[in-house]
C-alpha cells in the first residue's frame, strides 16, 4: 500500500497534469463609460466603428449590455420604464493606443412604453430615427425583442429605418430562458420572417440571466467592431 502511494507521487511528479489555457477576455470587457447626450448634436463626432442598442422599454436592454461587456451596472434601466431618455456611449480602448478608442457601444432610450406621452414619444422617435440614419460610424445593430412579445408593430417600423441604410442587425430575442429550447427556435424563425425587410440579419435566442447565446451575439459585435482586434 506504501509503495503504491510511492509509485502515485512520481507518476503524478513525472506526468504534471496539463493545464488549460483561460478563455480568451473579450474586447467587450474592456468598454467604460463615456458621454451621454439628450440630443445627435451634443454626441462627438463620429470617428471609429458604433454598436448601437436598440429596443422595446422592458426589453432587457441594459442587462444584455452588461452581461455582454462583463460588468453589473455599466448600462442602467430607469425604474419607471420610458423614462430614460438619453444616449450613452462606452468606449471601448484599443490596445494598441491607450490615448484611442477601438470602438464604441451606444445605448439609445427604449421606445413604446404606453405611459409616456405623445410628444416625448415623438421626440425620441426623432433621436432614434436621426442616429440610425444619419450617424456615419454606424457599423451595426442590436435590436433586442422579447421573445416572448414577438415582432411588434413599432419592432418592424424600427426595422424599415434600419433597412434604408442596410446595416447589419443581430435581433437578440432576450429573456429565451423563459421558453423551452424548441419553442426559441420557432420564435427565432419566426423573428428572420417578421424582420426580412432589413437583409443581413441574425435573430438569436438570448437570456442575460442564464448566458444563452451570450457567446455568439459577443462574436458578432466584435467583429463589427474590429474583425482584426486580439483581446
Amino acid at each position: 500500500m506504501r509503495g503504491a502511494t510511492f509509485n502515485m507521487k512520481l507518476y503524478n511528479r513525472l506526468h504534471p497534469p496539463l493545464l488549460s489555457s483561460p478563455p480568451p477576455v473579450s474586447l467587450l470587457h474592456r468598454a467604460r463609460f463615456t458621454v451621454s447626450a439628450a440630443r445627435l448634436d451634443q454626441l462627438p463626432a463620429p470617428t471609429t466603428a458604433e454598436v448601437c442598442f436598440v429596443g422595446r422599454s422592458n426589453s432587457g436592454k441594459s442587462s444584455a449590455i452588461n452581461v455582454l461587456t462583463n460588468q453589473r451596472r455599466l448600462a442602467f434601466s430607469s425604474k419607471t420604464p420610458g423614462r430614460t431618455r438619453l444616449i450613452n456611449l462606452f468606449g471601448i480602448p484599443d490596445p494598441l493606443a491607450p490615448d484611442a478608442w477601438l470602438g464604441f457601444l451606444v445605448d439609445l432610450p427604449g421606445y413604446g412604453y404606453a405611459a409616456v406621452d405623445r410628444a416625448a414619444r415623438d421626440e425620441w422617435a426623432e433621436v432614434l430615427g436621426g442616429y440610425l440614419h444619419e450617424r456615419a460610424s454606424l457599423a451595426g445593430v442590436v435590436l433586442l425583442i422579447d421573445i416572448r412579445r414577438g415582432v411588434t408593430d413599432l419592432d418592424r417600423r424600427l426595422a424599415r429605418w434600419i433597412a434604408l441604410r442596410g446595416l447589419p442587425t443581430l435581433a437578440l430575442l432576450t429573456k429565451a430562458d423563459k421558453l423551452p429550447y424548441g419553442q426559441r427556435i420557432q420564435a427565432a424563425a419566426r423573428a428572420r420572417k417578421d424582420l426580412a425587410d432589413i437583409g443581413t440579419l441574425t435573430a438569436l435566442p438570448f437570456s442575460a440571466t442564464h448566458r444563452i447565446g451570450l457567446d455568439e451575439a459577443a462574436a458578432h459585435i466584435e467583429n463589427w467592431i474590429s474583425p482584426q482586434a486580439v483581446p
